[in-house]
């Protein structure tokens, strides 16, 4: 009696367990590979060997008396029930043994197996059974036993052989129910030795196997937390893959462009052009910066997508930086009857601390717009603030308003999407990319800012940004470095390196410093500029960097190895992606450059180092 109380007790727990297993594991999402359908099956072949068992040992019990054709009739369903579950675990180890888990090979292997449980199935409904009934319970025996007993044996070592040929991988915890297996096998054979009334331990040591694999490898939640780092992995290498041809793209593009702005700037320049070719020349620079701006725009959000745009604080002068801006701003307003006006608080701190590159490229972003989108009128450009000495910030509030063509209710949404152009039917002659406002809202938000937009349709719109900054200094500056007065004689025979594999390049760059009147020396490559510095003195080098076989930043480090070496170096590079000019003045460059080369920059740079007035 206590043996049945025994074996109901520990094979009820058994059931319970696995259909739990089989619950939880149906009722999550799961993918659909071939792993996880086996042990879908497996799962439910573990129910029935667990049913149909407890059936059978009850039958068997001196207790119940079950007719011997009833006992029969459980014994072969249980026998199939064991083979259906050996066959599917043997099935699962020679799939996670294979290196190919889709092609035909796996697909011929499960039709195989499948194939060889069904012939299993009819063999042990064909070979005879016998019930040997006594007052101790009642034995089945017979050859449907000893094969199905042959057939465990069988797979049992052919499962081992399978792990063994991937012995490699033979670590991976998709082989612990084979370990179990192993291990559970041989102990249960060592009990069922000593005592044979302990067979009922059989249907949990099979339940255990297919419960611990739930909880090893086949667990959905586990899975599915696997396939998310794995496509986390991935889209990372795919944003640094992104990053990399961003920037190798950046320094294509703007190396042909460097040219195309360069020498239509010297034309410009030139006493000997007029009329109708000066216009045109004009318009080439006029539509390569166009060009240019498109070019940061997709370089622009492809980092921000990437999480690469980082906030760099610099202290500035707010009042420089909105006026520069407003001098941009102007001439693409061009001869359209519009007003354009700008105010600014009389409290506005002199000098302020905050990413002031992306201050300026949302305020730039949204007076273009204005500019762009305003037939006539006026465009008012306000910037108040409130001061919190508590806290020593300053809230930016900036309000762009104009009465330009204004937004429909329906289009608003849609306003800050990216690639997306309001009412292009209407705005088909207006160029843009759709992108210029998408990344002034990424850019606010990032600052920790935020912006809004009021509108009404063919009346005009405001835009209002809000920013908070740190406060450096109530008191306003003196000086104004954006007017800089070019005394070019004081720059007369300072020697000037200048390095670039492109001769292109090298030609625009002596043309835009022809004026300064320097002592240039050229030359194409890191080695000649390693062997001009020995040979002479230089004043200062203009470095491009990406060059063949030494680029500019290994140039550089040769250069600091020359013992007394104390020449200013200056990056002049077609790499102007977000945070370069810190990436490379961290590596040792004195200050850096982009190209197409900004006069105005150029003059701040040669005037520092060269020490012209």
């Amino acid at each position: 009696m206590q043996g049945i109380i025994g074996f109901l007790i520990l094979n009820i727990y058994a059931l319970f367990v696995i259909v739990a297993t089989s619950i939880v594991f149906f009722s999550k999402p799961r993918q659909k590979k071939v792993e996880d359908k086996t042990y879908a099956w497996f799962l439910i072949a573990s129910i029935l060997v667990s049913i149909t068992g407890l059936a059978l040992g009850l039958a068997v019990s001196p207790t119940l008396n079950f007719p011997a054709i009833t006992i029969i009739v459980l014994n072969k369903i249980y026998l199939i029930a064991l083979i259906t579950w050996i066959l599917l675990l043997t099935s699962y180890t020679f799939y996670i043994a294979s290196n190919k888990k889709d092609d035909k090979k796996v697909h011929k292997m499960q039709n195989f197996f499948f194939g060889l449980n069904i012939i299993c199935g009819i063999l042990i409904l064909i070979l005879p059974t016998d019930v040997q009934i006594s007052s101790t319970g009642a034995v089945a025996e017979g050859l449907a036993i000893y094969f199905t007993y042959s057939v465990f044996g069988i797979c049992y070592v052919v499962q081992l052989i399978r792990a063994l040929i991937d012995f490699k991988n033979i670590r991976s915890k998709k082989y612990i129910p084979l370990y179990l297996l192993v291990l559970l096998g041989i102990l249960t054979l060592l009990v069922m030795t000593i005592d044979s009334n302990m067979n009922f331990i059989v249907n949990p040591v099979l339940i255990f196997i297919a419960f611990i694999m739930y909880f090893t490898i086949e667990n959905p939640d586990l899975k599915m937390i696997k396939q998310l780092n794995l496509a986390k992995d991935a889209a990372e290498k795919a944003n640094q893959a992104k990053t990399e041809f961003l920037s190798n793209m950046s320094h294509e593009i703007r190396t042909p462009l460097n040219a195309i702005v360069g020498f239509s700037e010297c034309m410009l320049d030139s006493k000997d052009l007029s009329g109708e070719t000066k216009q045109f020349a004009q318009d080439i620079v006029d539509a390569s910066h166009n060009l240019l701006e498109i070019v940061n725009g997709i370089l622009d959000i492809s980092k921000i997508e990437a999480n690469k745009m980082e906030i760099i604080p610099k202290e500035y002068n707010p009042r420089e930086v909105f006026n520069s801006l407003c001098k941009l701003v102007i001439p693409r307003i061009g001869e359209k009857p519009i007003e354009f006006k700008y105010t600014y608080s009389p409290d506005l701190p002199g000098i302020l601390k905050g990413d002031v590159s992306k201050v300026k490229q949302i305020v730039l972003n949204i007076l273009t717009n204005a500019a762009k989108y305003t037939d006539k009128g006026e465009i008012d450009f306000n910037v108040n603030c409130i001061n919190r000495s508590d806290t020593n910030t300053c809230l930016l509030y900036i309000s762009v308003k104009d009465t330009g063509r204004g937004i429909k209710k329906e289009n608003m949404e849609k306003l800050f999407n990216k690639f997306e152009r309001i009412d292009e039917e209407k705005n088909t002659t207006v160029e843009g990319t759709g992108l210029g406002l998408a990344i002034t809202k990424s850019l606010t938000e990032m600052m920790g800012g935020r912006i809004s937009v009021f509108s009404k349709y063919e009346e005009g719109s405001t835009f209002r940004v809000y920013l908070e900054q740190n406060i450096v200094s109530m008191e306003i500056p003196t000086s104004n470095s954006e007017e800089i007065e070019i005394d070019y004689s004081s720059f007369v025979g300072k020697k000037v390196l200048l390095v670039d594999d492109s001769k292109i390049n090298l030609k625009v760059a002596q043309n835009i410093l022809k004026p300064y009147n320097l002592n240039l020396v050229s030359v194409e490559s890191g080695a000649e500029c390693l062997q001009k510095v020995q040979e002479s003195t230089y004043d200062l080098i203009l470095m491009d960097i990406m060059m063949p076989k030494m680029d500019g930043v290994e140039t550089l480090k040769k250069l600091k190895e020359i013992e007394g070496f104390d020449v200013p170096v200056v990056a002049l590079t077609a790499d102007a992606i977000e945070g370069t000019d810190e990436k490379y003045k961290s590596v040792g460059f004195d200050d850096y450059l982009s190209k197409p080369i900004d006069r105005y920059l150029l003059n701040k740079v040669l005037t520092k180092f060269l020490g012209g007035k």
